[in-house]
């Protein structure tokens, strides 16, 4: 009960404490680019939290939330183990952490969807924390206290490196949980097979003008650092230098890390005509860096004409993605918004089977927007070529765009989509006596081209099909992510192994001859026979076989005991262990012993104390001096005291011991002489 309360408060202690989180970074939305190649440093975590994270550890007590955190977003580009490392500058700070697959996914989803967790390690221990070869396991649960409010047992720090696929996207969550003190972290990546940094140099990629060309707007290729922009447009060379550049201002920069545009302002309008716009280092010391700090290199550039105004056309498609249900059409000139119809009557489809458009939109916070989304009324998942077309909607016009000018009517744009892929795989095993084969193989349906299998979550192979070979008993994992070049797909199966037959049985080295030998069989496997031979010519087909009798012979006897299985596959293996029979079981300790290494009479001990239980046996030499000392009856003295040999002549024993039988308690006392 004691921990109980404790929850209850801490509970109350967040409630009371904690405000939401605000700063860039600290909520899914707004998490911070990382890559593969650097070191992400965090100096302070501001005091929040969004909401409760779910996790597997269910009914341990622990409440499990974004407490302090900071959310780190990245892209797969080939598949593997993801490695990282979390290194608190206060090694005393105690950091958790949590992994989202969030592909194609509200990222908001995560805080109720348990199906979007990769891994997480919620260890409540201080230090160096993330995934390595160190880890065991993918989830970590929080530390859990007794009755009395003591830890329960450590939980590691590290899980293992987890799977990662190409193209999916991923949320890090790392949690500050020591309290509203710390000294920041450090965060790397590395030591798995994954790769998580973009390999597309950054550039140029296009340029319009605005109406009166007294402004540029420059399309970027990927999403850039703000801060890289110089404010006064020294990053760019305009060629001819019919005017200058007066200032560049990023189109879209709420988070710090998502440019991709630039609005230049000019002197004045450009006239009719060839232009040149060129990278060069802004007085800022630097051209536009990418969020892994990768340069556009100086010297790229763009050529432009500037042209008399005319209606904007239909320039291009935002390149589609795997069952597209919404086309982005891209326009050299912004459109105004209040001329695009709502109902999506502004647009028409033919192509290889009857597609339907419900609706079109833009975002229109200035009420001008370069890119109109058509919503279709269903995904589209079968390969075909297509043609949008533009048609005056149930406004009455097609769209006009900033400068006033409408689009004809007949402009149209044309596209493809191939086939949805399935990554589900087939496997066979090729069962073996030792070893097995597990023939894995995928039908390539749909046009795929490309496969990647992840064996056991280390060994990364491509091709349509594998065959492994593993021990006949064993766990397995295979992960597969197929692709066609435009749609992808995962698929993992779990597979056990436990067709190795192994032989082995449980018996007493020695047993009296009044007494039967128990067998307990330990064989494993799919056995459907045993085979028992005994020593004594009896013989057993059963899997536990009955007790064995021996015969009373006067003498010591041995005897040899064997088990056969065998399995359907015709797999057999066979065991013999030896029995000893005493030839009697009557308690003794020899007159006199020779210990002289012949073989005959070397050792003094209790003779047959098979059934002696609290044994003591002790020997003394005339001077009452403790020679030799053993609780165990098997244990002889040899004749020596510290390796030093004793000399000839009588020794007394002692022997104490309890009878396994009766119950009763011995008492023996005797000589015995060393003879050399």
């Amino acid at each position: 009960m004691f921990f109980f309360y404790i929850v209850l408060f801490w509970v109350s202690c967040i409630e009371a404490n904690s405000q939401s989180c605000s700063n860039l970074g600290q909520t899914p939305s707004t998490a911070f680019p990382v890559c593969g190649t650097d070191i992400f440093s965090q100096s302070s975590v501001p005091v929040c939290s969004n909401g409760i994270i779910p996790t597997s550890c269910a009914n341990d007590g622990n409440v499990y939330q974004d407490k302090n955190p900071y959310w780190y977003k990245f892209t797969c580009f080939q598949s593997g183990t993801l490695g990282f490392l979390i290194s608190p500058n206060n090694q005393g700070d105690d950091y958790d952490w949590q992994l989202f697959d969030v592909t194609d996914r509200n990222v908001n989803d995560l805080f109720s969807d348990p199906s979007m967790i990769v891994s997480y390690d919620w260890s409540g221990e201080t230090g160096n924390t993330g995934a390595s070869s160190a880890g065991n396991s993918l989830f970590v649960c929080g530390s859990t206290f007794d009755a009395n409010g003591n830890p329960g047992p450590y939980r590691p720090l590290f899980t293992k490196r987890p799977l990662v696929y190409e193209g999916h996207k991923y949320l890090l969550m790392i949690s500050h949980f020591s309290g509203d003190q710390q000294s920041g972290y450090k965060l790397s990546f590395g030591g798995g097979t994954a790769s998580i940094t973009d390999t597309t140099n950054p550039k140029l990629q296009g340029i319009t003008t605005n109406c009166d060309a007294s402004q540029l707007r420059v399309k970027l290729n990927k999403k850039m650092k703000c801060p890289s922009l110089a404010a006064d447009g020294s990053d760019f060379i305009l060629s001819p230098a019919t005017v200058t550049i007066t200032n560049a201002v990023a189109a879209s920069c709420s988070r710090g890390f998502d440019m991709d545009s630039v609005l230049i302002t000019l002197s004045s309008p450009l006239p009719v005509g060839n232009y040149k716009l060129t990278i060069v280092n802004g007085s800022d010391g630097n051209t536009l860096k990418d969020n892994c700090d990768r340069t556009i290199p100086i010297g790229d550039s763009l050529n432009f004409i500037v042209t008399p105004p005319q209606p904007t056309s239909l320039d291009s498609i935002v390149p589609l993605k795997c069952a597209p249900n919404t086309l982005q059409l891209v326009f050299r000139k912004p459109i105004a918004c209040s001329t695009i119809a709502a109902d999506g009557s502004d647009f028409t489809i033919t192509g290889s089977q009857p597609v339907s458009i419900i609706g079109a939109s833009a975002d229109c916070s200035d009420g001008l927007s370069s890119i109109i989304n058509v919503r279709l009324s269903a995904p589209i998942v079968t390969s075909g070529n297509f043609t949008i077309h533009l048609v005056p909607g149930i406004d009455g016009n097609t769209i006009i765009d900033e400068c006033g000018f409408e689009t004809p009517v007949g402009q149209s744009l044309s596209f493809s989509v191939k086939d949805t892929v399935s990554a589900a795989f087939s496997y066979t095993i090729d069962m073996g006596c030792k070893r097995d084969t597990i023939n894995y193989f995928h039908n390539g349906n749909n046009g795929i081209n490309k496969w990647t299998w992840v064996f056991d979550e280390t060994d990364t192979m491509s091709g349509q099909g594998h065959s492994l070979y593993y021990p006949a008993t064993g766990e397995h994992t295979a992960h597969l992510t197929v692709s066609n070049g435009f749609c992808t797909d995962t698929s993992s199966v779990h597979i056990s192994l436990n067709n190795e037959v192994t032989v082995n049985f449980e018996m007493p080295d020695i047993i009296c001859p009044e007494d039967s030998a128990s067998f307990i069989n330990k064989s494993s496997g799919p056995i459907d026979s045993w085979s028992w031979t005994f020593g004594d010519g009896h013989t057993s087909s059963l899997q536990t076989p009955p007790a064995e009798h021996y015969p009373l012979t006067g003498k010591e006897k041995y005897y040899s005991v064997g088990l056969t299985v065998n399995s359907l596959l015709g797999c057999n293996e066979s065991l013999t262990k030896t029995l000893r029979v005493l030839g009697s079981c009557y308690i003794a300790v020899p007159s006199a012993f020779t210990p002289n290494h012949d073989g005959i009479n070397d050792y003094l001990y209790p003779l047959n104390a098979l059934k002696a239980r609290q044994l003591v046996f002790r020997v003394y030499n005339r001077w009452g001096q403790l020679v030799f000392h053993s609780n165990d009856w098997q244990s002889k003295w040899d004749g020596t005291l510290n390796g030093v040999p004793q000399s000839t002549g009588t020794y007394v024993w002692l022997l104490q011991f309890t009878h396994w039988d009766t119950g009763k308690k011995v008492e023996m006392k005797g000589t015995t002489t060393l003879i050399r």
